[in-house]
């Protein structure tokens, strides 16, 4: 068994590439069956074994046979990526590192050989909590926004932005959010603390998103897509601003969407809500209601910011909303494990809360899924506000020590192996501590995610229109199958 060793890249392609002792063999089909394990209490992580058996007939599972079934003939949304978000803060760790420790991060998310392969990032329009300071791109009172100009973020952020859009050769897809409008916008006079956009400065504001996106296209970034604003219905201590649904309709539908089609950005994946599960289906349901509304959007965008209590993350609520608005989708905008702590940084929950939100999340009908920050310091940070928060990767700033917590390779059994493009098919398991979701890629290969959230191992067959296999999932565990 390989050491565990967070700290080095070495440690991560190895097990990438290798793992558990490989036993050859194929199943019907003359495919071999990978499978990929992290598990806690083991060096495993992401390590590859090849079944020394292939599928064998199983007509009617007897229900004392633990089983996960599959069927590819029942299929369901398209698959557009997985991501993390391209903050101040992230730009900033990474600029203090050594080049070869960027070198390693770029590979390790956007690098779909030697790391987890990312195809989606989102990043601020105007100053977040996650940045070392409050800014916007304009000067006081300039409503015909004369005095745009991102300088501020060509220091750090931008760069990074380029960079990994080169490591995933160009096909990342970012979207952008606003946390705030300019504090004069706004009926408080600050960008903290809520408030709500003026209405008089709605076109204003509009043509701003619009600004951005050809400032980011000047410096060789496209635009994927945009969100109305970043968390609507919260009062934040940081950077906020709040819309209720009916105004923010109305400010897609007098000014966000005219102006995007007037500047031929009418392609552009408008997303709407970008909060939590909890009020998505009153939100949608009325933003949406209006025909003259719903034709500039796109998807809606949640969070899962909403009461944690283990199991319950009101998943129902996205499963009404896809099914209520099938023609929209559902894209997970922003998720972390908050209150940093040095302490929790190895501890398997930090995992195992991804892997239950991605399955069922995907589950629910979600098309894309973007984790916040991709990178944090010893701290937590920056944040401006000291609302200090988990990575998947931090950075201690004083070592040049980059440590991947589990939570990192809980992402990849989906990011890594489901690849955009792919269609969700069906997949149900017969034991609450084994969770799975499914996807058939472009390429035809198919990619099962297994969580074990028990504590002890489980063994259980693999089923699919009349076989199955035997694999053995390890206690505490994500495995991908792919077939």
């Amino acid at each position: 068994m390989i050491r565990k060793k967070y700290s080095t890249f070495l440690y991560l392609l190895v097990l990438i590439t290798t793992g558990a002792a490989a036993q050859q063999a194929t199943y019907t089909g003359g495919s071999k069956i990978n499978i990929y394990t992290t598990a806690q209490a083991t060096g495993d992580r992401i390590a590859k074994a090849v079944l020394d058996k292939g599928f064998e007939p199983l007509e009617q599972p007897k229900e004392t046979q633990v089983c996960i079934f599959i069927d590819p003939s029942k299929t369901f949304q398209d698959f557009t990526g997985i991501g993390g978000a391209i903050t101040d803060a992230a730009a900033e760790v990474f600029a203090t590192l050594s080049k070869e420790k960027q070198r390693e991060l770029l590979n390790a998310y956007y690098d779909l050989n030697k790391g987890i392969g990312y195809s989606l990032a989102r990043t601020n329009i105007n100053s977040c909590d996650f940045s070392s300071d409050s800014y916007t791109y304009i000067q006081d009172q300039d409503a015909a926004l004369k005095t745009f100009d991102i300088a501020h973020d060509k220091q750090f952020k931008i760069p990074l932005i380029r960079r990994a859009m080169a490591a995933t050769g160009g096909t990342l897809r970012l979207y952008v959010s606003p946390w705030s409008p300019p504090a004069w916008m706004k009926d408080n006079n600050s960008m903290l603390k809520g408030g709500s956009l003026l209405k008089q400065y709605y076109k204003p504001w509009a043509n701003y998103f619009i600004k951005y996106i050809n400032a980011l296209k000047n410096e060789g970034i496209p635009v994927w897509g945009l969100s109305v604003q970043n968390e609507p219905m919260a009062v934040q201590r940081w950077e906020s601003c709040i819309y209720t649904a009916a105004a923010e309709a109305d400010f897609i539908k007098t000014a966000l969407g005219p102006a995007l089609h007037k500047a031929g950005m009418g392609d552009k994946k408008l997303i709407i809500w970008d909060h939590n599960r909890d009020l998505i289906y009153q939100r949608a349901s009325v933003t949406l209601k209006d025909p003259a509304v719903a034709k500039y959007v796109w998807g809606i965008g949640y969070h899962w910011y909403e009461t944690w209590t283990g199991s319950d993350m009101m998943f129902d609520n996205l499963k009404r909303t896809a099914e209520a608005f099938p023609s929209k989708n559902l894209i997970f905008t922003e998720g972390c494990k908050e209150k940093f702590s040095m302490d929790s940084i190895r501890n398997w929950s930090l995992g195992e809360r991804y892997g239950l939100s991605m399955i069922n999340d995907f589950n629910a009908g979600t098309v894309g899924w973007t984790d916040w920050n991709i990178l944090l310091d010893e701290a937590g940070g920056p944040n401006h506000v000291g609302n200090f928060c988990f990575a998947p990767v931090h950075a201690n700033t004083q070592t040049n020590e980059i440590i991947y917590t589990n939570a990192y390779y809980y992402i990849g059994h989906f990011s890594k192996f489901i690849r955009p493009g792919a269609k969700r098919i069906a997949a149900a398991s017969n034991r609450t501590d084994l969770l799975t979701t499914a996807f058939k890629n472009a390429n035809g290969s198919i990619a099962v995610v297994v969580m074990n959230k028990g504590d002890n191992k489980m063994a259980y067959h693999l089923w699919i229109q009349g076989k199955a296999v035997a694999i053995n999932s390890p206690g505490h565990s994500i495995q991908t199958i792919m077939l």
